[in-house]
């Protein structure tokens, strides 16, 4: 039975080891908001999003994933298909910077070493902070920039990529941002400042969400282990 569990655990410990290989990039693509200022539109990107990402694949089905992003939220009512909205006529820009931290995990085996070309969809999740400026609308009908302040989301992301040669990697993603805020939009000023001075507008039982849809292109490097210590 010792000899049954020495024999898996070197098996387990091989296929980890010989897919661990370390990736670093950059991402870039389009952000869109959604909640109760402009479009409810899920993907319609209209702000420019750019940013870094590094990854550790661990074990050829997953890896851990660090990601920072710049960005700008932005909605008007006017670009709204409701008539509610557009007669409304609200709008903000907030701008955003995004740090995410999680795991990736492919639909397929996934193996730098290897020579071959590889393609594989893939999902993440994990824990995203992101500093953002709370938003109020003003006694003349205008949402305006309060302080800004550090907030948290949960991203459920899909994408797909493929390897372009042996050091770059190709990815094209979508991933909304669920928020546990209710205020990038300026709606729901309550969060910051108990209502007192600032209007609440829209529906205050639905937090924010923003939608990331782009790109990602990595370089790899890291050894293939050397086996001869075991």
């Amino acid at each position: 039975m010792r000899y049954l569990t020495a024999v898996i655990i070197m098996v387990l410990l091989n296929n980890t080891l010989e897919a661990q290989t370390y990736e670093i990039g950059v991402m870039f693509g389009g952000i869109n908001y959604i909640g109760d200022v402009g479009k409810t539109n899920y993907i319609s990107p209209n702000k420019l999003a750019i940013g870094g990402i590094a990854k550790w694949n661990r074990s050829d089905r997953h890896s851990f994933r660090a990601s920072l992003l710049y960005t700008q939220l932005s909605a008007n009512d006017a670009d709204s298909d409701e008539a509610r909205r557009k007669q409304r006529g609200y709008s903000f820009d907030n701008s955003m910077i995004e740090g995410s931290l999680g795991l990736e995990f492919t639909f397929k085996e996934w193996n730098l070493h290897t020579f071959k070309k590889q393609f594989t969809p893939y999902l993440y999740t994990g824990i995203t902070g992101f500093l953002a400026h709370d938003m109020g609308l003003n006694s003349n009908g205008e949402i305006s920039t309060q302080k800004r302040k550090l907030d948290f989301a949960i991203p459920m992301v899909f994408g797909a990529k493929y390897t372009l040669t042996t050091d770059l990697i190709l990815a094209a993603e979508i991933g909304a941002r669920y928020t546990f805020t209710d205020n990038l939009d300026g709606s729901n000023p309550e969060e910051f400042d108990d209502g007192k001075n600032l209007t609440s507008f829209g529906n205050p039982n639905t937090n924010d969400w923003y939608m990331f849809t782009g790109i990602t292109l990595t370089y790899t490097f890291g050894r293939k282990p050397c086996y001869c210590n075991f």
